[in-house]
């Protein structure tokens, strides 16, 4: 995690030259020092994003043909999540952090070094390109990860299989990881910011972007709002491309991004299936 050092801070001057985010940097450095300084703030962050971006869809799921008008963009009708399956996720996602995030981010304190925030905001420039290299970077190592555990029966069984135990996958579903898949995603997510030398402004977006990006992957609706709709030219595979990875296991292993699945011939379209009126 951003374990922060933080250098003397005194009131700088306004510039004509500021950029555009340094309002809101200053603010953050000034009004809440302590908490964006926390090696925790990044844990807090990722998690209560997860929880927050949830809740909307898991009330789409609770109410399901009661809202008919939400309901005819799901992708697997037949197969409902319920409350168990959604607590059961939860509190799967609950017990990695205070059990293995947590400690791990008391662990780092300890032997990492300690970066410091700095007085200069990103521009609007450098968080766009920066956090769009972030994710290439993710999507493609997340791809060779997903593909060798899919082709390895044992690692597929000791590591990524409880992240398959429902076809259909749901929003709280999202982080229902075994103990080293989510150690080795959260090292990347914590590290490949720091390798490419990200402003942490930057790194806390690209994180909410992330997470929202996997909750969006997860929700079980083909709904024509989303990021993969949004985004153009099919670049972003969406809950289309993931909700078809439960059905067959051996596609779309992206997570994001849908240009190395079309490359090496592992996409494979949505088949949706359709809501009977009886």
């Amino acid at each position: 995690m951003l374990n922060i050092s933080v250098l003397p801070l005194q009131p700088l001057p306004l510039r004509p030259s500021d950029r555009l985010l340094q309002p809101f940097w200053d603010y953050l450095l000034f009004h809440h020092l302590p908490l964006i300084s926390s090696p925790f703030f990044p844990v807090l962050l990722a998690f209560s994003s997860y929880f927050f971006f949830s809740i909307p869809f898991a009330l789409l799921d609770l109410l399901g043909e009661k809202v008919p008008c939400m309901y005819q963009y799901k992708i697997q009708p037949d197969r409902q999540p319920t409350v168990g399956m959604m607590v059961k996720s939860f509190c799967k996602a609950l017990y990695n952090h205070i059990f293995f995030v947590i400690p791990s981010v008391i662990i780092g304190m300890f032997i990492l070094p300690a970066p410091t925030l700095p007085h200069e905001a990103p521009t609007l420039c450098e968080v766009f390109i920066d956090g769009l290299a972030v994710l290439l970077v993710f999507d493609t190592q997340y791809y060779i990860w997903h593909f060798i555990h899919h082709k390895h029966p044992q690692l597929y069984r000791w590591i990524h299989a409880i992240h398959h135990e429902y076809a259909a996958p749901f929003s709280w579903s999202t982080e229902q990881l075994s103990i080293p898949e989510l150690m080795t995603v959260g090292l990347w997510s914590n590290q490949d910011p720091l390798a490419l030398k990200c402003h942490p402004l930057t790194t806390w977006c690209i994180t909410v972007l992330s997470i929202w990006m996997s909750v969006e992957d997860h929700i079980g609706y083909d709904l024509p709002w989303t990021l993969n709709h949004l985004v153009p030219f099919g670049l972003l595979g969406g809950a289309p491309a993931h909700d078809m990875h439960h059905q067959k296991p051996n596609s779309n292993y992206a997570p994001f991004f849908s240009h190395w699945d079309i490359i090496f011939g592992t996409s494979v379209p949505l088949k949706k299936k359709i809501v009977r009126s009886w």
